[in-house]
């Protein structure tokens, strides 16, 4: 943990600057326009020269969009192409179920919005260039620290222009569950584990085809369908590390468990023509004992990361940049917080990223493993799913907790006068 590594690399240039952002993800782009919006001097660093990845979290949840709300971008954001969702039905066996309506919640925006991730990040980039304090930099991947004895000064990154030393008062790891930031700070991570993978693949859809089941289970398949207008978002899950047996059987029979759960895909289903077009997510449930060194602090998937159950890691990981903003923006402008002081976002977020993970872990172990155990028995409905199905106003407590998580963060960071 020190200087020497920069000493190695070629002479680039240098940039100085309060805040470096690693990670041009939710939490990245996010953190970036508040801190822009508060007039901090902020850099944020995208190692991909678009945002245009494909299968990543589509799903905006309302406490995202009341963020949105709050930043008074909301019209704007609203105007591009999304499909919205309100309740989530579907099918255990032949049972028919309803796990959640937003409908019934009190908020503004009772829906989660379905929306391609790069047209949200490129929505926060375009109006983030109104705000001279922030600068975003694609095609710039940061590959190290730079350190001050313990404490962090900044990070090395290469551009097509040749590398950029970036020092900065402080440096935040926004960059994902396989983060570079806090694998080079040697951050320790708890890993909590998951029981299953999940194939994403897109199946063609034809003009006029709906259905609102969002999932279905049968013994030993699981199938989560996303209807995104003119194709269907597809997530077939498996058990941990059956990914080479899956394939083993070959793609006709993937494509025919597909289509014996979901028939309506069947004119679609030949949209997967090769594996190519089957993409291995690998689940990890995860978490950093420690978010924060001298200089530097992680948050969002570089600091928990989270299943895919709920659909809810890209707004944690707005709930954390809307924290970050708020607890560290002011102090920013005199340099950089104490380490103490860092910590404050894993004080005031710790909380929601457990029990939102415990969660998820309720979920995958009464339900997705007992789903995905091969065998002839019949399904049976797990109690929870059987209780909330059956009383409607139930419906409206797990849709909060989706939709709004717990303790949602609300926009109180400065706006610059300038």
């Amino acid at each position: 943990m020190d200087a020497g590594t920069s000493a190695e690399r070629p002479k680039g240039r240098s940039i100085r600057t309060r805040c470096c952002i690693v990670g041009g993800g939710p939490a990245g782009m996010m953190l970036g326009y508040l801190l822009g919006r508060a007039g901090v001097e902020t850099v944020v660093l995208e190692k991909h020269a678009d945002f245009f990845r494909d299968f990543r979290g589509d799903t905006v949840h309302p406490s995202t969009l009341q963020v949105m709300d709050e930043l008074g971008l909301i019209d704007g954001f609203l105007k591009l192409p999304h499909q919205q969702l309100q309740r989530m039905d579907g099918k255990f066996g032949a049972t028919s179920i309803r796990v959640a309506d937003l409908s019934r919640l009190k908020v503004n925006y009772p829906f989660i919005a379905f929306m391609p991730q790069w047209d949200f990040l490129n929505f926060l980039r375009a109006s983030g260039k109104r705000f001279a304090s922030l600068k975003v930099m694609m095609n710039a991947e940061a590959t190290d620290l730079i350190w001050s004895g313990d404490t962090v000064i900044g990070v090395n990154a290469e551009t097509p222009e040749g590398p950029v030393d970036i020092r900065a008062d402080l440096t935040v790891g926004c960059d994902g569950r396989h983060s570079i930031v806090r694998q080079r700070a040697d951050l320790e991570v708890t890993e909590i584990g998951a029981p299953m993978d999940v194939l994403w693949f897109r199946a063609g859809k034809r003009e006029g085809e709906n259905e609102s089941l969002f999932a279905r289970v049968e013994t030993g398949k699981m199938l989560i369908t996303f209807d995104r207008g003119d194709y269907w978002q597809c997530a077939y899950v498996i058990a941990k590390g059956e990914y080479d047996a899956v394939k083993a059987r070959g793609l006709d029979a993937f494509r025919d468990d597909v289509i014996g759960m979901a028939p309506i895909l069947a004119s679609g289903i030949p949209a997967v023509k090769t594996w190519d077009d089957v993409k291995l997510l690998t689940v990890a449930i995860n978490r950093l004992k420690r978010w924060t060194r001298p200089g530097l602090l992680c948050i969002g998937d570089a600091a928990h990361a989270m299943s895919p159950v709920g659909g809810v890691g890209v707004n944690l990981a707005v709930q954390d940049a809307v924290a970050t903003a708020n607890l560290l923006a002011d102090k920013l402008t005199s340099g950089c917080p104490s380490e103490h002081e860092l910590d404050a976002v894993r004080r005031r977020r710790e909380f929601p990223v457990r029990v939102t993970q415990a969660m998820q872990v309720v979920v995958q172990n009464r339900l997705i493993s007992v789903a995905l155990k091969p065998g002839d028995q019949p399904l049976r409905l797990p109690l929870f799913v059987r209780v909330v199905n059956a009383v409607p106003w139930l419906q409206g407590i797990t849709a909060r907790f989706v939709a709004l998580g717990v303790r949602p963060e609300h926009v109180h960071s400065p706006v610059s006068a300038g």
